[in-house]
């Protein structure tokens, strides 16, 4: 029934034209309809597939640069079409793309090399960031995409709400607002699988308890964080509106290339040092991107637009990022854990070069040549040092879709 296009991420456009095929096919089992705009203007689209009381709520799109969640989302609508033990006594809602603003700024639906894939990155602001605004905003202030999510999990009352996400480059790995007993065991076999490594010592969620390999689950509210510099708690996300009505939010991880090095549980011979070593790293190639948006910043005319913004926060987040990891005492001890830093500590200035390089050849700015060696430079070393093989965009999609289903079915309540 899929009209989507096969080895390549699909438009929004795409997801919605398919979506809308879906719901035509079985309009007594199906809809599709919208819940809002984008501060742009683009309308929000969620489709539904059945008719229980009790719902999952999958939000795709989140994050503009993890392109998965959006083919994952229909692979699972068409899944529980034609599975009827899975809308037995549950409603599934799928949010199509949470930020179709963003989406419509990221151009690499087919990236051959990590190279490609960062010279059409987007990834906003926090404050513009759908699921992360709450964290960083008042709530007179938050956006409509935002607003709009909410509004559907105050009509759902969904007991699962699962989030699709990504990352470039590394292993998969679960982050959720409460624990699912059972999840982790379906989660590794599926993995396992499909050859996709588990992410044991994400840096995203350093210093969390794990009830499993790669599962990971949010500290309660008042806790310490690993990272105090970081301005967006997940904590005050949208993860956490699900709980008002009893329900809880898995994030489900899935990387587009692969990399062995980020599930060695081993202890580090000596986690401190390598993080201050990385630290250094990280103010270094932060300060040559800095460089270059100083020089040309005078030359750029009007207010910053989307991609310039998302520049400046990734740059501003650096020195508080690098304090930490050089004077809190490291929130884990393995390789895995210390693999993962290294990772973001690339990714961070690399994702800030790439969009400044956008931003200068819009406006054929002299400085273009100075970022172009570092935007590839440092895409080709992210790619040497951690092995990077690409995962297939089918294997991405399988493992997300059955950890969802994982998910669902083991947080689903019992009865009493």
């Amino acid at each position: 029934m899929s009209v989507l296009p096969e080895l390549r991420y699909p438009s929004v456009t795409e997801l919605v034209s398919s979506a809308g095929a879906l719901a035509a096919h079985r309009p007594s089992l199906c809809s599709l309809r919208q819940i809002g705009r984008s501060r742009a203007g683009r309308p929000l689209h969620l489709l539904s597939v059945g008719h229980a009381e009790r719902s999952v709520l999958v939000v795709a799109g989140a994050h503009s640069n993890e392109p998965t969640g959006g083919r994952t989302a229909m692979a699972l609508a068409e899944r529980v079409v034609r599975e009827r033990r899975l809308r037995a006594d549950t409603s599934w809602h799928f949010l199509l793309c949470a930020d179709p603003d963003g989406a419509s700024l990221h151009v690499t639906p087919a990236p051959r090399t990590l190279l490609d894939y960062h010279l059409g990155f987007f990834r906003p602001a926090g404050p513009e960031q759908p699921e992360w605004s709450p964290s960083v905003l008042p709530p007179d202030l938050l956006p409509p995409e935002t607003r709009a999510l909410t509004g559907v999990i105050d009509r759902l009352r969904p007991y699962l709400q699962v989030s699709l996400h990504g990352t470039d480059l590394g292993g998969s790995w679960v982050q959720l607002t409460k624990d699912v007993p059972g999840l982790a065991e379906p989660f590794a076999k599926s993995a396992a699988e499909l050859n996709i490594p588990v992410e044991t010592g994400a840096s995203d969620a350093a210093g969390w308890p794990a009830s499993g390999p790669g599962v990971h689950v949010m500290p309660a509210p008042g806790s310490d964080l690993a990272y105090p510099s970081m301005p967006d708690d997940a904590r005050h996300s949208t993860w956490y509106h699900a709980h008002r009505y009893g329900g809880l939010t898995a994030v489900v991880e899935v990387p587009m290339w692969a990399s062995d090095l980020v599930d060695d549980p081993a202890p580090h011979p000596a986690p401190a040092a390598a993080l201050r070593r990385l630290a250094c790293r990280l103010l270094r190639d932060a300060h040559a991107v800095e460089s270059v948006l100083a020089e040309a910043l005078p030359r750029l005319c009007g207010p910053p637009g989307p991609l310039l913004r998302a520049t400046q926060w990734a740059l501003g987040l650096v020195p508080g990022l690098a304090g930490d990891w050089v004077h809190e005492p490291p929130a884990d001890t393995t390789m895995a854990y210390v693999g993962s830093v290294d990772a973001f500590g690339r990714r961070l200035p690399l994702r800030a070069a790439a969009m400044l390089l956008r931003v200068l050849r819009e406006a054929d700015d002299r400085a273009v040549p100075r970022l172009e060696p570092l935007v590839a430079a440092w895409s080709d070393s992210f790619a040497e040092r951690f092995r990077a093989r690409w995962v297939p965009l089918e294997h991405q999609v399988e493992h997300q879709s059955r950890t969802v289903v994982a998910a669902a079915w083991h947080a689903r309540p019992r009865a009493a």
